[in-house]
């Protein structure tokens, strides 16, 4: 069993992110969401204190370190605003990632340390109109054309991919093998026959870029494919795995946020003479936000220490972000009812952070996707 105790590093790390968090961050939160607007003050504060390469091998430029650590942040960010917060590990976590792990050498050394530094964001293009969870069913297609790969359809919901220097997509060669011929390609912003639209009105986290991208004979070089062909598929199933670690902390920063705003309400509200704190009913609703947040805390933790160890981490993943993101859509449901009438309305925090939390339990794979994994992993542990 790993040891989850926060290091003397860990703990300097988790200060040094929450006081950036709450002095620049949290301050402009609810007025970026209002406006749906992207921080581009957020992202280089970010990269002014190296979180834009954390967990980046330093020999490219990043600030080093493992998934624990970029747990951290991302749960730091997350509670302070969860729109910097999905910024970042969609960056860290999905698009140069993946570069990072299965680019060749001479990818690294161009992509990665501009990457790292923040001087550029990444962006990750999987999902598409007509494959969310069932990512094999892409329909975008790479064709070899004079030397060049060209790629055609679309993609939705695709985060950064307004704002990113660099993007990951997934395309399908041979559509006839399913998904035995996807592959991966890196594709810098700006190229011809690649247009990129504003997804908007969204419920929550508002205030990070959400696009589609449609492909019409966008053409790339032939150096641009990421790793061997066919393997794409895999690539993508491999990063999604790792990720889900970063959505898991981002749902206890979110669950964090929800304890902190109930707390602090049940403590100024009085109702019957009382404050609202004082009450067993609101006790209750205290310690189970708590204790949800506590538990999502730890299993992120433990997903994350595995990963970094090289040991199986999967099932534990897809537990962390199961248990994590269901557990803050409850804390943020409790600590709306613990706010009563005036959560519903924007002055109040909480209604942000209920909006925010509600998408959790989809992207990065459903909660159905994750029993479906852990179903998998179970049975195969405990055959008949």
């Amino acid at each position: 069993m790993p040891d989850l105790t926060l290091t003397e590093e860990e703990k300097m790390l988790q200060n040094l992110v929450r006081d950036f968090a709450e002095r620049e961050v949290m301050p402009r939160a609810a007025e970026l969401d209002e406006k749906a607007e992207f921080s581009h003050e957020n992202w280089r504060g970010m990269a002014q204190l190296g979180l834009t390469g954390i967990g980046v091998d330093p020999a490219y430029g990043g600030s080093g370190g493992g998934f624990r650590q970029s747990s951290i942040v991302i749960e730091e960010m997350a509670r302070a605003d969860v729109a910097a917060s999905v910024t970042l590990a969609a960056h860290l976590g999905l698009g140069l990632e993946t570069i990072a792990r299965f680019g060749n050498e001479e990818q690294k050394q161009q992509y990665v340390p501009s990457l790292a530094s923040g001087k550029g964001i990444a962006a990750w293009a999987l999902t598409e109109p007509g494959s969310g969870s069932d990512a094999a069913a892409m329909q975008t297609t790479a064709t070899r054309r004079n030397g060049s790969w060209v790629l055609n359809g679309s993609k939705q919901f695709i985060t950064n991919a307004e704002v990113a220097e660099t993007l990951v997509v997934f395309a399908n060669q041979d559509r006839s093998i399913g998904y035995r011929g996807v592959c991966a390609f890196i594709v810098p912003a700006g190229t011809a026959g690649m247009q990129i639209n504003s997804q908007h009105n969204k419920m929550g986290i508002r205030a990070s870029s959400t696009c589609e991208i449609v492909f019409d004979d966008a053409e790339i070089p032939a150096e641009n494919i990421i790793g061997e062909e066919g393997m794409g598929f895999r690539y993508a199933m491999d990063i999604l795995d790792s990720s889900r670690i970063s959505i898991a902390a981002q749902c206890v920063g979110i669950g964090q946020a929800a304890l902190e705003e109930a707390v602090r309400y049940a403590q100024l509200r009085e109702t019957f003479g009382r404050k609202l704190a004082q009450h067993q009913a609101i006790q209750f609703k205290l310690a189970d936000i708590a204790t949800g947040v506590h538990s999502a805390r730890i299993a992120t933790m433990h997903a994350a220490s595995l990963r970094d160890q090289g040991l199986p981490f999967i099932n534990e993943a897809s537990m962390a972000k199961l248990i994590a993101s269901e557990n803050c859509n409850k804390a943020a449901y409790e600590a709306m009812q613990i706010h009563g009438g005036i959560g519903i309305f924007k002055e109040s925090r909480i209604e942000r952070i209920f909006r925010d939390a509600r998408v959790t339990t989809i992207y990065e794979g459903t909660s159905e996707v994750q029993r479906m994994i852990i179903a998998r992993q179970v049975l195969g542990q405990y055959p008949v």
